[in-house]
Formats: structure tokens, sequence, C-alpha cells
């Protein structure tokens, strides 16, 4: 296969995982924004995470709700829990890496709030303990996930009321890359609730 071939088979096969993603994964979105929006209506915030690349989008999630999307709006309150490297790293060295983020949660989050996540296996300790920690405060989880779910499914995890949003795929590029879209219309739809 010559270089071009691979970047056609890359768009070919990103283009097939979006749209197997839309498939199953519209209702579901619409439900995230609308409990988001909720949330923000009755004074609560979206806290997030994830690691490597997953850490990424949820500070992009963060990053368009206190700036702003695709329109001039007042800034959304969202704390994107990856970003201070002081707080990741004391944890971490004083207690454990698995605790970086419920240990923020247990300090920060508030009943009503969303705890927003991203992990592309459904496996990450520090995901699965944000996830008992939210639960702890009374928060509403919406988990981006691809894969088969992972431990997140296999544990049963999530309350009712909480929502997965799982793309149909097992590579991590393609999941990566339907989260990216997953985030823009997160924030697309909160926008256009909130703001007409």
């Amino acid at each position: 296969m010559s270089l071009q071939e691979r970047i056609y088979q890359h768009f070919t096969d990103s283009i097939q995982t979006k749209h197997d993603a839309l498939e199953q994964l519209a209702e579901p979105i619409e439900l995230a924004a609308q409990t988001i929006v909720q949330s923000l209506l009755n004074n609560g915030k979206v806290l997030t995470c994830g690691n490597g690349g997953s850490a990424g989008d949820a500070q992009h999630f963060s990053s368009e709700m206190l700036n702003r999307y695709e329109r001039e709006r007042p800034s959304l309150p969202a704390i994107a829990l990856s970003t201070d490297t002081s707080t990741i790293t004391s944890i971490a060295n004083d207690y454990s890496y698995n605790e970086i983020f419920s240990k923020q949660i247990r300090a920060l989050g508030q009943a009503g709030d969303i705890l927003l996540t991203y992990t592309t296996s459904g496996n990450s300790g520090n995901v699965l303990e944000a996830i008992k920690a939210a639960h702890d405060r009374d928060m509403t989880i919406i988990v981006v996930t691809g894969k088969d779910g992972g431990e997140i499914a296999l544990q049963n995890l999530l309350n009712e009321g909480d929502i997965e949003l799982r793309v149909p795929s097992n590579s991590t590029a393609r999941i990566q890359e339907v989260h990216l879209v997953i985030t823009h219309c997160l924030c697309d739809l909160i926008d256009v609730q909130l703001f007409g």
C-alpha cells in the first residue's frame, strides 16, 4: 500500500466510524447536552477529566465552555481536572495516580454537577475512581468511551440517569476522532438551548 493509499484509508475509516457512531449516538448525545444544560440552569458546573489524548478532549470541552464555542455568549462553568500539575503530581506522589481526579471531585463537586469524562478504553483506573467519587457527591456522569466500554461497562459503574456515549470502534485513533465530533456537538447543542 502506498503512502497516499494509507491516507485515503485513514479518511475512509474515519468517515465510516463517524457514520456508524451517528446511527447509534445521535439520541444519547442530545440527552447528554440536555442534561448538561439542566445542570447549568440549576447553577451546576461541569468537571471534566481524561488521560493523554482524552485529557486533551476534556480540556477542549472546558475551554469551549469557559471562553466560547462559535458564538459570543457569557462564559459557562467548567473545570478540567487534568490541568493543575501541582495538584495532580502531589496526589499521585502522596496517594495514588488512581486518585488524581477523585480527590479533586470530592473537593470541587457538588450535587447536581456533571462529571464529563473521556476514556477510549473505559479501563482507566483514575476515571473509574472519578465516577465513584462523583456518585458520592450526587453528580451525574457523562462518559465518552469506545471499544466495549471496558471496566466501566463490566463493573456496571453507571447509575440510572448517567449517560455513556460509546463509539462503535476498536481503533483508538478512530474513537478519538469521533470524541472530538461529540465534543463539538455537545458545545453546539448547549449553546443553542441556552442562547437560541
